[in-house]
């Protein structure tokens, strides 16, 4: 479908007059709003920044570098940028009760993630803007200044010259060179948003420099392009022509096409980010200018054309356009601002919103990655709009991931595709699971909390960020690449997808922005600052600037029961709010010395949030005990196949045998029914049991391993007491040591026997066991030494 656009700036404070359905017109009545005080406080860096997108670009001679006249933009003074910055922060929707912190009131202590973040931070410092523009430049026609492209994805591909195409001049089937470097421009996406929130992060001045540095960039090649007159509108920015959007429209293929709108969403969230960050008034106009374009291209186009698009196999896949496009909604204060959350709704599959509105399952056979991400922009687009239907279709949609078709460390998926539901252990291949699908699904479980606060979803987040996430990021610096894996898989003696560190692949993309922003959901605030939400117990200094208070958090968790939360400075009524994990077994909490709440008298719950509501004071103290459990967790289909966790830590078996380890645990269990005898842990994370070595999967390693294991419980043993006797199984599978630690865990040891004495009476009486079996099992559960520690250290 040829679009016919003008091609100067038309009047865009109204839909363009295509014939087509007009859904920014629909919803103008819905989300205009008066001049507020983040439009006023702002107005100064606009009125400086006006002349920045309309900067004329000068001429480059071919293998030279001209020194080009910094736009306008940039000329915006610091307290104004600084000003932009704080107010980007405050645009939430009122169902949002709770809200996130800034990223630069949160930073890092010393903690298991600080390695990666700091990794990550000095690539940010190290790598030349240059070469993330080459892409875009050598499609405008500009001198690349002798860089190369990052490579990977992120290429030139066999014919980028040929492939500036418009959308007029290409005609279905007319690029025969297939879909190598047809993505160009993603990677450089994600740079430019690693870059923005590292600089929050640190504050570096050399970061922002780069920042601005690479809009500037951006903004050259945008005028370049404008100046062709090829394109549709002045505001389409991208590192290949306008061509692939106009193929997609007319349903072409992955091959032909690759998946023009998933790279457009990498740059428009990397100009979002930068504004976000840094204030950058010339990356809201950019992001502004595309999010124009975006809105024009896809009104043209009708429900059933878009329907089909968004169905198309990775042609289709259009990343989180629509989440950022409501980002651009809630920053912008243009006129027209109410398209770009129209826009937003254009990118809806409706058949997968509905089906799971209606809590229908249709997600086997997806990919799994084209899916996720749309889920961030549905889930705000209820909270924007009031349309249930969204809330309602995320919220089921997580379910039907969570706990189904998630693996042990929070990934989803085999070979990037989703299997039938409740399917873990028959899922188990190859290539499980994607780094991006976890990045996305922490953004769905975050995004839903802030309506919802629902322990879950941080339990979810724990597990993810903690063993997926910071587990993808290997431990080891480089200034060429995010050293990330592509596929985390969890099959029986598997290695990390690592590769060349998957420099210009997606989730190398992903895994650029990943530890810049570790400290995003430690800390949540109720939207009203009367309460202060500890989602996770990661060392970290908050600085809450509304409430006048800094909250330091320290500890070694999750290696470490202990965790500190201390008011360093300020005072006043708060409600602090604990997450509780679902998993714990043991949690106990002190202020300043005296216990006010623990599961063992009830006062906290597994799986929710305790409440501490009081007046505080600096140098108050909130002292935590976090038990830190052995536990197997079984997969959903399979109760033989499980994995092993400490805490919140997924324990990895080191071994490169290709068959499931062979283990039995119940002659391992304690009274509470975690695994205790012959365990011991170190400093680091790592446990051994018996004589087999498990690594924590965040540790980063490049090792072969085993993230399950298969049971194998052949006899009936307790603390190490052997009975003797065969451990039974009923037709369904279930074992006679099944049920005793079905009771678990267990008040004292008189509770332990009276348990194998009804259990084994009801075996008996079965036929499943002998009457001199029995008596073998209950002297050895006598003779048990249940009295040992919990784990070894």
């Amino acid at each position: 479908m040829q679009h016919a656009h003008d091609q100067h700036d038309p009047d865009l404070s109204s839909p363009p007059a295509t014939g087509g359905h007009s859904p920014g017109r629909d919803l103008l009545a819905l989300v205009e709003r008066p001049l507020g005080r983040r439009t006023l406080l702002r107005a100064g860096a606009f009125a400086t920044a006006a002349a920045g997108i309309a900067w004329a670009v000068p001429a480059a001679a071919a293998g030279s570098r001209t020194a080009a006249p910094a736009p306008a933009g940039l000329a915006v003074p610091r307290a104004a940028r600084a000003a932009a910055v704080s107010e980007a922060q405050g645009a939430f929707p009122a169902s949002w009760t709770v809200r996130p912190f800034a990223l630069s009131d949160v930073s890092l202590g010393q903690s298991v993630f600080t390695r990666a973040q700091q990794q990550m931070i000095a690539l940010a410092k190290a790598y030349p803007v240059d070469r993330l523009l080459v892409v875009f430049r050598r499609n405008a026609g500009l001198s690349v200044n002798g860089a190369t492209a990052p490579g990977g994805w992120e290429e030139l591909g066999p014919a980028p010259d040929e492939q500036r195409w418009g959308p007029a001049e290409y005609v279905r089937g007319q690029n025969t060179r297939g879909a190598g470097g047809l993505l160009r421009g993603h990677y450089g996406g994600h740079y430019l948003s690693m870059l923005a929130m590292a600089y929050a992060t640190t504050g570096d001045e050399a970061i922002l420099a780069k920042v601005d540095e690479f809009v500037t960039g951006l903004e050259e090649c945008r005028a370049a392009l404008a100046a062709t007159g090829k394109y549709t509108h002045p505001g389409f920015l991208a590192a290949y022509g306008e061509w692939q959007f106009s193929a997609l429209e007319a349903y072409a293929p992955y091959g032909e096409i690759w998946a023009p709108w998933y790279t457009c969403h990498k740059i428009l969230a990397g100009l979002i980010d930068a504004y976000r960050y840094t204030g950058n008034p010339l990356a809201l106009q950019l992001a502004e200018g595309l999010g124009r374009w975006t809105y024009a291209r896809l009104s043209a186009c009708s429900a059933e054309q878009l329907e089909r698009m968004w169905g198309i196999y990775i042609g289709g896949e259009a990343g989180g356009m629509n989440d950022s496009l409501v980002d651009l909604y809630t920053l912008s204060t243009a006129a027209d601002r109410a398209n770009f959350l129209a826009a937003s709704r254009l990118f809806d599959l409706r058949s997968l919103v509905t089906a799971c509105a209606e809590n229908r399952d249709t997600l086997n056979g997806k990919h799994a990655n084209m899916h996720i991400p749309t889920f961030v922009g549905y889930a705000k687009l209820g909270s924007w709009t009031g349309d249930a239907t969204y809330t309602t279709a995320t919220r089921n949609f997580f379910g039907m991931i969570v706990p189904g078709r998630m693996y042990a460390h929070g990934g989803t998926g085999e070979g990037e595709m989703w299997g039938p539901a409740d399917t873990v252990a028959g899922d188990i291949g190859p290539r499980n699971a994607e780094s991006c699908a976890a990045y996305n699904m922490l953004k769905v479980a975050r995004t839903l909390f802030f309506e919802q606060q629902d322990a879950a979803y941080m339990d979810y987040y724990e597990r993810t960020v903690l063993n997926h996430i910071l587990g993808g990021k290997r431990d080891q610096s480089s200034t060429t690449s995010p050293q990330n894996l592509y596929m985390y898989p969890v099959g029986p003696g598997a290695r990390k997808e690592y590769g060349n560190g998957n420099i210009g692949t997606c989730c190398g993309g992903t895994g650029l922005e990943s530890p810049v922003k570790y400290q995003d959901s430690i800390w949540f605030h109720a939207a009203d600052e009367s309460a202060l939400w500890v989602n996770l117990y990661v060392a970290s200094e908050l600085r809450w600037t509304a409430r006048g208070m800094r909250i330091v958090q320290e500890g070694g968790y999750p290696n470490d029961e202990d965790v500190t939360i201390r008011i360093a400075q300020g005072s006043g009524a708060l409600d602090l709010r604990l997450r509780v994990p679902g998993w714990a077994t043991s949690f106990v909490v002190k202020v300043n010395g005296t216990t006010v709440a623990s599961t063992a008298d009830g006062t906290a719950t597994p799986g929710t949030y305790l409440s501490i509501d009081r007046t505080w004071a600096t140098g108050d103290e909130v002292a935590l005990t976090i038990a830190l459990p052995l536990r197997a967790e079984p997969t959903v289909d399979r109760a033989d196949i499980q994995s092993l966790q400490r805490g919140p830590v997924v324990l990895s078996a080191l071994s490169s045998s290709t068959k499931y380890l062979q283990l039995s645990l119940y002659d391992r269990m304690g009274l509470d029914g975690s695994l205790s005898r012959d365990v011991r842990a170190d400093e680091y994370g790592y446990v051994t049991i018996g004589g087999q070595q498990f690594e924590p999967a965040f540790s980063g390693q490049d090792v072969a391993y085993h993230m399950y294991v298969q049971r194998s419980e052949k006899k009936i043993a307790f603390a190490g007491v052997d009975s003797g006797a065969a451990n039974p199984t009923r037709t369904d599978g279930t074992s006679f040591l099944d049920d005793v630690w079905a009771g678990a865990p267990f008040a004292d040891r008189q509770a332990f026997l009276e348990r194998v004495q009804t259990t084994s009476a009801a075996w008996v009486a079965e036929r499943l066991m002998s009457a001199r079996d029995r008596q073998k099992v209950l002297v050895a559960a006598a003779r048990a030494p249940f009295e040992r520690p919990a784990v070894a250290r």
